[in-house]
């Protein structure tokens, strides 16, 4: 085993394969729910820190100088501008992409442990990783969806009021706080947008405040984001 540790023609073949299945993994669960970054992505980031951790290693053993994790550093620190070009803000500040940013740079650390030779915390590391991604999501969403506070854009026609809208909320125990207007270039004519916080008095789930919220006019649309 200690063989493979050190940088050898056949350590070298194995940690490529090893980046490359476990960068692999992650990035094909990513790319079937159609993320921004998908499988290539995460294997060339997986797999080029495995290179720069390899390339960190054998300067050390054939020089006898350095520090051999002085390069694994430069790529914690450089993956963040490639995991923010994948954090995306949306025009009703619905902010997405974090867990593939998030995603990127742990495959970037797999990348490392790999490359230096530390296999049994890449290959734990990975296969925790992807169970994250993929067994974690419903507890997330459930997580989510118990929040007593959550945001909505709303639109209101013409013939509603905001304070009147505001009141009649306030009589079914619903809460309006942090409200933000949408530019009236965005909406249709006689419409009134809006982006805010709601919050039910009464314990109440996301999708019962949003029927809630209905019945004060059917011509007005709620959605959560």
């Amino acid at each position: 085993m200690d063989d493979i540790r050190y940088l050898s023609d056949s350590a070298i073949v194995i940690r490529i394969i090893l980046s490359l299945f476990l960068g692999g993994i992650l990035g094909f669960e990513r790319g079937l729910k159609n993320r921004p970054a998908g499988l290539r992505t995460y294997i060339l980031v997986c797999m080029g820190s495995c290179i720069v951790m390899m390339t960190n290693q054998y300067v050390f053993q054939a020089y006898g100088s350095g520090d051999p994790v002085r390069m694994a550093a430069q790529v914690i620190s450089g993956i963040g501008f490639l995991g923010a070009g994948t954090i995306i803000v949306t025009q009703r500040n619905q902010i997405k992409g974090l867990t593939t940013a998030a995603g990127l740079w742990a495959s970037a650390c797999i990348g490392l442990a790999i490359g230096i030779g530390l296999y049994e915390v890449a290959i734990i590391g990975g296969f925790a990783i992807f169970i994250v991604l993929t067994s974690l999501n419903h507890w997330d969403n459930l997580i989510h969806n118990r929040a007593k506070n959550f945001e909505a854009y709303i639109e209101l026609p013409s013939s509603i009021s905001f304070s009147y809208f505001i009141s009649e909320a306030k009589i079914r125990g619903i809460i309006i706080a942090n409200v933000q207007f949408e530019p009236e270039e965005a909406l249709s004519e006689n419409r009134q947008g809006f982006i805010c916080t709601l919050r039910s008095v009464k314990k109440l789930t996301h999708a019962d405040v949003i029927k809630t919220i209905q019945t004060i006019s059917s011509d007005l649309s709620v959605e959560e984001i």
